[in-house]
């Protein structure tokens, strides 16, 4: 059995003892059970397993962790001390004076790592505040639709399969805009526009309006931010079909083309778009059922009219096809669909994308100069994340809070941040300068290169509301640990739709140096993450000086 230290034995003995009860356990997970409580990044093979500690004085719970089933019983030791010592919820670093299990190995064995703390470990039939938390983690499972209906989910993924195999992409473009007459299911007809041209995303949208339609092309060309370009893709008016890889990418191939890669590593993703529900990956029936129609018929006239529509200028075609559809009773159900091409709507979105170009041409670009004056000198800087329940408690005690202009999707196991510790004087003249940007309007890594040295590196970037870049970090391109560490913070970011945050914390040489408690937590900006191609700035080269 292993040991704690002495020197954690003596910090955890240091630790306040309150007259509470906690209670622990470890259980097994379905795979919908993990999906329930955990993103996907986090998500198990298998299920995995459940740690949880609570205080079940308080009714909150300390820690959670997701393991694989063949962690040893270490890992509920690892919980409980992070418990004890960084609780997720916006408690005190504390030690229980008893701890209840229901399963007599773990009541054993945390009494022989426990021996020193004076905590009193004892077994129980039942707990039930754990109980209720796992029978909600059960019912969130299985109230969680499915994201395609079963009964078509099968023909669905023949549909995409179809698609990716007719490659529209490689003649059509985005503004060459085909409708498709459905006249079923309240859906009177769809204006399908082919993702692909720009070999990055590939895939289909298929509005519902072709005012929803133009309104997005619009915005696209006339909006330069990227909330606004956010707030015009959620205010989109359609079905879609995209494709992504269904591998994991390392990290050097985040920029591969996917038509590179064998059909089997490709996966379909079905989801709805509207402007009063946002983003929805999750079609219910009427839905899949448009959708399979629309697929259908769009395979149909793309098969039948390639050659055509590869012409130089866009050509007026126009077909009829009748679609067989699956029903609930095992019938099959003929639904007419007419198929067109609309030259009149692809010229207008086309003047509209060379109109920009020409305003373009017209203006000239100058880059703010990136500032290094912001951030002290030997200040600790860190990529991590802040539970939701510490966000919360920032929101409403920080000296400083900038929040977001929409509600975070609060998904995942907290807010991503990039955490600045310097003194206190300091981390208030940060916090001041900043309010007079107005505020942090963006976080982003940009790449950055020192030719005389040949090193590469990786450029923390703050954008302020005003314009201003600050640099905030230099990390180099080569430090696996800072690669890891982008990695996991940018996929959280995709989780919280592109939001994160900027802690401004003080206590550089006390005690809580690299870990600073919520005492020390004196702002919080809540920002978007960006791109270094959203920057636009481009690779920054190290110029010398004379």
């Amino acid at each position: 059995m292993a040991a704690l230290n002495r020197s954690t034995l003596r910090r955890l003995q240091n630790l306040p003892q309150i007259p509470s009860v906690w209670e622990g356990d470890r259980r097994p997970l379905s795979n919908a059970d993990s999906h329930a409580i955990v993103d996907d990044d986090d998500f198990l093979e298998g299920g995995g397993e459940c740690i949880l500690w609570v205080d079940g004085s308080e009714g909150v719970v300390r820690a959670m962790d997701m393991v694989g089933p063949d962690a040893g019983p270490e890992a509920i030791v690892r919980a409980l001390l992070r418990a004890m010592e960084h609780p997720q919820s916006p408690s005190p670093a504390v030690r229980p004076q008893k701890i209840v299990v229901k399963n007599r190995e773990i009541q054993f064995y945390l009494r022989g790592v426990l021996q020193d703390l004076g905590i009193a470990i004892d077994y129980v039939p039942e707990l039930p505040l754990i109980d209720e938390i796992f029978r909600g983690m059960e019912e969130v499972a299985v109230n969680r639709p499915p994201e395609l209906p079963p009964e078509y989910a099968d023909v669905l993924m023949e549909k995409a399969a179809q698609i990716w195999h007719d490659a529209p992409w490689q003649t059509l473009r985005e503004h060459q805009i085909i409708s498709i007459e459905v006249n079923q299911w309240d859906v009177a007809s769809l204006y399908v526009s082919v993702l692909g041209q720009g070999r990055m995303d590939y895939g289909v949208l298929l509005y519902r309006s072709l005012e929803s339609l133009k309104r997005f092309r619009e915005r696209v060309v006339n909006d330069d931010s990227f909330e606004d370009l956010e707030q015009a893709f959620l205010g989109q008016d359609c079905l879609f079909l995209t494709f992504e890889s269904a591998m994991e990418l390392d990290e050097d191939e985040e920029e591969i083309d996917l038509a590179d890669l064998p059909p089997s590593e490709i996966e379909p993703n079905f989801g709805n778009l509207h402007p009063l529900e946002g983003l929805r990956s999750i079609l219910y029936e009427e839905e899949a059922l448009t959708m399979l129609v629309a697929l259908e018929a769009f395979h149909r006239f793309f098969r039948n009219s390639r050659r055509k529509l590869a012409a130089e200028t866009f050509p007026t075609l126009s077909s009829r096809y009748r679609i067989p559809v699956p029903l609930a009773d095992g019938e099959t159900q003929q639904v007419s669909v007419k198929v067109s091409t609309m030259p009149e709507v692809s010229d207008e979105l086309w003047q509209m994308l060379e109109d920009d170009d020409d305003d373009d041409d017209d203006d000239e670009f100058e880059m703010p100069p990136l500032r290094d004056d912001l951030v002290p000198p030997n200040s600790f800087l860190s990529l991590g994340v802040v539970p939701w329940a510490t966000v919360d408690f920032l929101r409403g005690n920080a000296q400083f809070y900038q929040g977001a202009e929409v509600d975070i999707n609060a998904s995942g196991d907290g807010l991503p941040v990039v955490m600045i510790q310097t003194s206190h004087p300091k981390a208030k003249t940060m916090i001041q300068d900043l309010k007079e940007a107005e505020g942090v309007k963006a976080i982003c890594f940009n790449p950055g290169e020192d030719p005389f040295q040949d090193e590469q590196y990786d450029l923390g970037i703050l954008q302020a509301k005003n314009g201003d870049l600050y640099l905030f970090g230099e990390f180099n391109e080569d430090d696996p640990v800072h690669q890891a560490a982008r990695q996991k913070w940018e996929r959280r970011c995709q989780s919280t739709q592109g939001w994160c945050g900027l802690v401004i914390a003080k206590g550089l040489m006390g005690a809580s140096r690299g870990q600073p408690q919520l005492k020390d937590m004196i702002a919080l900006f809540e920002v978007r993450w960006v791109s270094a191609k959203d920057l636009g700035i481009g690779p920054l080269q190290l110029m010398p000086t004379f």
